[in-house]
């Protein structure tokens, strides 16, 4: 093939770095030959989709001949009364990487911004570069807390879509209902706010901003939930987004007509209602979250307090090379390097017994990488 061709590529995708997932434990098993690996690094849900779920994508097999649902219209209904809100308010999507782009495709032209806080989920920045747009990044506090001033201060005429993650990834911090607020009524109101909201089912703070209810208030605000964490369908890829018909109506025109299969569908409606299971996997997790809470004070090691189902801790040592060394015990994390956090490491909360784990390695490494130096 000849290089001319590429001439032909996009300038915007010049320097566009693709996304790098958390690594597979297939993977680790094949590289290393390691036949036991445990994988904490993708805020994954660590007991599993709900039995209703699994049941309702048994029942639904005979019918993968069929097209998908377009439109989504039972699971638009089954969302609708659960959050109270119109059908007509309801964007469906292949997990919240494609709602992303889809915004960013209808809003943003050549040249446009978008403000995103950093450290943050790198598909923002992703997303408005295919487009040729700018991404403003507004730094955390010292504790990676959310300064809204700051991002207000970040806002020009330019600037299409400010992106809030509450919590926050790969923080684990969050917005205060009373600050959020404040922030929607200072900003200009041609500025559509997204609050991806991927971990809001684990909050457990009193004073965190609720997107829908600003929604109901009627600020500019499009708030992101996800099928991927708490309901344990990430490998399905199925988000949505709660905005108003007007908005929904133009993102829509850029969805593609069958962009989340029929087995996702039916597993998120089953999800949704499957009590026990959400009940389950909020204790697992709030249990998981002490857990290593207490595991990091023994070991004198600094850490964020968290509202997800991760937590950030610093580590002391080369990321990257404690990264590998855990990778060797068969325990997979993810490197804070790539959050631009050289000496940080993000952990899913696992099973207990994953946990456990999980800190007996960290404290054998940290004392071999010690002993090394």
């Amino acid at each position: 093939m000849s290089d001319s061709i590429l001439k032909h590529v996009r300038p915007s995708l010049h320097d566009l770095k693709p996304y790098i997932p958390g690594k597979p434990i297939a993977d680790v098993q094949r590289e290393l030959g390691l036949a036991d690996v445990i994988k904490l690094a993708s805020n994954e849900n660590p007991i599993g989709p709900s039995k209703k779920a699994q049941t309702a994508i048994q029942a639904a097999l005979t019918e993968l001949n069929r097209y998908p649902d377009g439109g989504q219209l039972f699971l638009k209904s089954n969302l609708s009364a659960f959050h109270n809100v119109g059908e007509d308010m309801l964007l469906i999507g292949n997990g919240s990487d494609e709602i992303i782009s889809l915004f960013c495709t209808t809003f943003v032209e050549p040249g446009d911004e978008i403000v995103v806080p950093s450290p943050s989920f790198s598909e923002y920045k992703f997303a408005a570069s295919l487009m040729a747009g700018r991404t403003v990044e507004v730094p955390l506090g010292e504790n990676f807390e959310y300064n809204l001033e700051d991002f207000k201060q970040a806002i020009t005429d330019r600037t299409r879509i400010v992106f809030l993650c509450s919590p926050n990834n790969p923080t684990g911090t969050y917005i205060r209902q009373a600050d959020l607020e404040r922030f929607l009524q200072e900003i200009p109101q041609d500025i559509l706010v997204i609050i991806d909201e991927a971990y809001n089912e684990y909050v457990e703070a009193d004073d965190y901003a609720q997107g829908l209810e600003l929604f109901r208030k009627g600020y500019n605000v499009a708030v992101m939930r996800t099928f991927s964490k708490l309901y344990a369908l990430a490998s399905l890829r199925i988000g949505y987004t709660i905005a108003k018909p007007e908005i929904i109506g133009y993102v829509n025109r850029v969805r593609e007509p069958f962009n989340v299969n029929h087995l996702a569908q039916v597993a998120a409606v089953a999800a949704l209602h499957d009590a026990e299971h959400i009940a389950e996997s909020r204790k697992v997790n709030s249990q998981g979250k002490r857990m290593l809470y207490e595991g990091f004070e023994k070991m004198g090691l600094r850490y964020i307090p968290t509202e997800t189902n991760f937590i950030l801790v610093d580590t002391g040592v080369d990321s990257k090379a404690l990264f590998q060394a855990l990778l060797r015990k068969g325990v997979i994390v993810r490197d804070g390097g790539f959050f631009g956090l050289p000496t940080w490491i993000r952990v899913s909360f696992g099973l207990p017994e994953e946990n456990i784990r999980f800190l007996t390695a960290l404290e054998e490494t940290l004392q071999d990488m010690k002993v090394e130096a």
